[in-house]
């Protein structure tokens, strides 16, 4: 890479204002030389470890594409220009108090070839073969980053979620990959992060359910599984009810972090509901994506602040 490009994606890292990406440096380089993206790996510089002096984590989630997952709000192909997706992750993950980021191997590598990623906690999406709105949905093969590729790319951690719907056999087949999945990050002393549902179609379409119920119910199968949980974090939502959130993390002594989701038009009200689960003991930390990414007012840098004064 050209010494003045480098220059150029390392403000769009770091500085408070992001510039411009330039397609064309980075579309040539993975043209001409895809050995980039290994290189830029080996010489990233790691933290320590995956938690940081203040105890707690702040990661911007953005595995959303790669599952077809491209709408925010009402704004249907939000994600879908890459360009503009990356300079809001520069943006975010220059932002005080940001630990990382989630995403698939396509944006990681971008990520990568931008310098972003400097001590950073870099956390692989692992299973996205259940498309959105897709009849296989729940036939969530793992698609995306293995545990060895995690290994050789010198990531801290991977992330899978698990959707169980006891009226759909292949919730079988998810499970029993989760579980295989889960023993190979353990053997590589790797922290995979589970995101566990209990779902339902209604309509057609695949639902989350929030209550108390059913994320306890989910918190204890994703507690379970493979052959150790040493290395086993939990990413869970809030529930319909935030008041029923203390009985609910009260169900697993795993670490969690809570996820963001798709947060409507209230984000003040989401904002509160983040702020008091993040008081439980069990409960580490923030994986938010889009309602960061893409707020209401535009303003990236004030909503992901506002997420890291709530830790």
């Amino acid at each position: 890479m050209p010494a003045d490009s480098r220059a150029r994606f390392r403000r769009c890292a770091r500085g408070a204002v992001v510039s411009r990406v330039d397609i064309a440096t980075l579309v040539g380089i993975r043209a001409r030389r895809p050995e980039a993206v290994a290189e830029a790996a080996v010489r990233r510089r790691r933290r320590p470890r995956l938690v940081g002096d203040s105890g707690r984590l702040m990661i911007i989630a953005a595995d959303h594409p790669a599952r077809g997952a491209l709408a925010v709000g009402d704004r249907r192909l939000a994600m879908a220009n890459r360009l503009d997706l990356l300079e809001r992750l520069c943006l975010a993950l220059s932002r005080p108090g940001v630990d990382g980021v989630l995403a698939t191997a396509d944006i990681l590598d971008d990520l990568l070839l931008l310098g972003a990623l400097d001590d950073k906690v870099v956390m692989g999406s692992m299973n996205r073969g259940g498309l959105a709105g897709a009849a296989f949905e729940l036939d969530d093969r793992f698609t995306g980053h293995r545990a060895r590729d995690l290994e050789r790319l010198c990531f801290d951690a991977g992330k899978l979620l698990l959707r169980i719907d006891y009226d759909d056999p292949a919730s079988l087949d998810t499970l029993a990959a989760a579980a295989r999945a889960i023993d190979e990050m353990a053997e590589r002393q790797l922290p995979v992060f589970i995101e566990p549902f209990i779902c339902h179609r209604t309509d057609g379409r695949l639902r989350n359910d929030l209550s108390a119920e059913a994320v306890t119910r989910s918190i204890a199968i994703a507690s379970g599984l493979a052959g150790t949980s040493a290395y086993t974090w939990l990413k869970v939502p809030v529930t319909d009810d935030p008041d029923d959130m203390r009985t609910v993390m009260e169900t697993s002594t795993l670490p969690a972090v809570l996820l963001g989701g798709d947060i409507g038009d209230d984000q003040d009200r989401a904002y509160e509901k983040w702020r008091r689960a993040l008081q439980l003991p069990t409960v580490q930390g923030l994986v938010v994506g889009r309602s960061l990414l893409y707020p209401l007012d535009g303003d990236v840098a004030g909503a992901v602040d506002a997420a890291v004064g709530l830790l």
